[in-house]
């Protein structure tokens, strides 16, 4: 019989068991593990303390306090058994007494900082009942007549209660109604479950009624709003409204003192925002960047002109932040309205560096949502304000391209000289490269294809200088679709001549097909590539020097194709 009552499992997998349940928030199923845990093992103060917290989170104090205080039967310095006993007397709202036993489990384990926050839980929920004692003064002007006042007073009382009548002291005797706006402040949400609960009790035939456990509907509903009010006194007593109004009037004074940050302060938070929000967007993180630069935005927005100077010259330039972030996660539209916002602020305050940056931004969105004349408006806009020779390369090339994708190949070809000027005022191999395929790109549109051919081996070479083999690919497969074009439009016109044809990466005399015989010349071609393609520009029509001249020599780009890297129209 014994052995049948004997519960199933171990004392540690009941453990274990109970434990996993607390966790899930199933206390009535861990209060039974824990019992069992106890049978085997009568007395453990582990068990004790655990079923203890079951019965605390279940609102059960006494037996919460009657585990707690049997774990630390045997040993008085156990510092869970005194953690627990002093968490259910907080919660019993006994503050006093908790705070002592949050005092002794500190004392035996301050490195525990579980002991120090109970500490001052405690304290300021006994100033909250019952006043600091540096609130209140105590004044003696006289030396001992306030103790005649005193027994007078004590006598006059005595008098006064003698003469209440039955009923005075029957209302004595009540409990004081409570103003429903501070029971609404007590209970918070559960305020309007008590509202409900009281409606309920009017309705007299379902207070009669019964569940199906056989208990009365009245008994449930009681209870509930038994529970309530015991909750409201304790919150009352840890935290009453005075408290409260108290605390709100000091975070606001703290808030207005945390507004008037020192400058130095200031220069810290927005420099390492600034950082994070470049560092997000450069480390493929644009929505995160995006969200922090608000959030940055929100805040100097509060803030005074005294606190941050250069407030307008910091809020365009976040607009730009956010309008690059919202560019890189596909949203066009508010990227260009966020650089809009960025340009307005740097006019309004005449900000020429910040101009420039929004009219740059405007016009990368503006071509990469195929609004090209808008791009070369804003871009034409910006170029007296470039600063470098470098900027004026990238700033030409990429309205170049905008008229190439617009089909004005003059003034596409225009700005790709002037484009390839600024880059030889740099010495940039790469951009040269770029603007040396704008230039011939812009001669096929314009069916110049003899002048095309001659950019295209210059681009070659660029190329090869600098190793981009992707580039020299793609130039060599133009060179391919131009020479083909060129002789189209020889044979139109019923004249005969050499053909260019690249195969691969030789452009040598043997890959021709015809040489200068069939044109009646009879000359031997025993010139170098530099003086063919020279006799050829020489010559009114350039027909007669087609051969092709060994353009292997040089190229390079960051693209697979020969167009240069541009932020708009590609």
């Amino acid at each position: 019989m014994a052995a049948a009552a004997a519960p199933a499992g171990t004392f540690a997998n009941l453990m274990a068991e109970g434990k996993q349940l607390c966790r899930r928030g199933e206390y009535d199923k861990a209060l039974g593990c824990f019992d069992n845990a106890l049978k085997l093992r009568a007395g453990d103060k582990d068990c004790l303390v655990a079923r203890s917290k079951c019965y605390l989170r279940l609102g059960d104090t006494e037996n919460s306090l009657k585990d707690a205080e049997d774990s630390l039967q045997n040993d008085k310095t156990f510092y869970k058994g005194l953690y627990q006993k002093a968490e259910t007397l907080y919660t019993m709202g006994d503050f006093e007494f908790a705070l002592v036993f949050y005092h002794r489990g500190y004392r035996l384990r301050p490195e525990l900082q579980k002991f120090r926050l109970g500490i001052e839980k405690s304290e300021e929920a006994i100033i909250n009942c019952v006043g600091s004692p540096s609130s209140v003064k105590l004044a003696i002007k006289e030396d001992l007549c306030f103790v005649s006042r005193q027994a007078e007073s004590k006598k006059a009382n005595q008098k006064l209660q003698t003469k209440l009548t039955k009923d005075q002291k029957r209302t004595k005797k009540q409990e004081p109604v409570r103003n429903p706006k501070t029971e609404r402040q007590l209970l918070g949400e559960l305020y309007a479950d008590k509202v409900y609960l009281e409606k309920l009790l009017k309705d007299e035939d379902l207070m009669e009624s019964s569940t199906k456990q056989g208990i009365k509907v009245e008994d449930l509903v009681l209870s509930g709003i038994s529970y309530l009010d015991t909750r409201s006194k304790f919150w009352q007593q840890q935290k009453p409204i005075y408290a409260r109004v108290r605390e709100r009037k000091l975070r606001q004074q703290r808030w207005v003192r945390d507004k008037k940050r020192k400058p130095a302060e200031v220069d810290r938070y927005l420099m390492k925002s600034m950082e994070d929000i470049e560092m997000l967007l450069a480390g493929d993180s644009p929505e995160e960047s995006c969200k922090k630069a608000e959030r940055v935005l929100k805040t100097i927005q509060e803030w005074s002109d005294e606190e941050v100077p250069n407030k307008n010259e910091l809020i365009g330039n976040l607009h730009s932040c956010i309008g690059n972030a919202q560019l890189e996660m596909g949203q066009m539209e508010a990227a260009l309205q966020s650089h809009k916002m960025d340009l307005e602020f740097a006019r309004q305050n005449d900000l020429p560096d910040a101009i420039s940056r929004a009219l740059e931004n405007i016009g990368r969105v503006c071509a990469r949502i195929g609004q090209f004349q808008q791009a070369i408006d804003n871009w034409e806009e910006k170029i007296p304000m470039a600063k470098s020779s470098l900027e004026k390369t990238w700033l030409f090339h990429e309205i170049g391209r905008c008229y190439l994708e617009l089909n004005k190949a003059e003034l596409a070809e225009n700005y790709g000289q002037l484009s390839l000027q600024s880059a030889d005022e740099e010495g940039d191999v790469e951009w040269q490269l770029h603007a040396i395929v704008l230039v011939a790109q812009a001669q096929v549109k314009s069916e110049d294809y003899w002048s095309a051919i001659l950019n295209f081996e210059k681009a070659l070479e660029k190329a090869k200088l600098i190793h981009n083999e992707a580039a020299q690919k793609a130039i060599i497969n133009a060179l391919d679709d131009v020479s083909k074009s060129f002789i189209e439009e020889l044979h139109e016109r019923g004249e005969e001549t050499a053909v260019y044809l690249p195969k691969g990466d030789d452009f040598s005399e043997d890959n021709t097909k015809e040489n200068s015989e069939k044109s009646g010349e009879g000359e031997e071609s025993e010139r170098s590539p530099e003086e063919q393609r020279g006799g050829g520009a020489g010559s009114g029509t350039g027909r007669e020097n087609t051969e092709s001249s060994g353009a292997g020599s040089g190229a390079g780009g960051a693209r697979s194709c020969p167009a240069p890297a541009r932020s708009g129209a590609s």
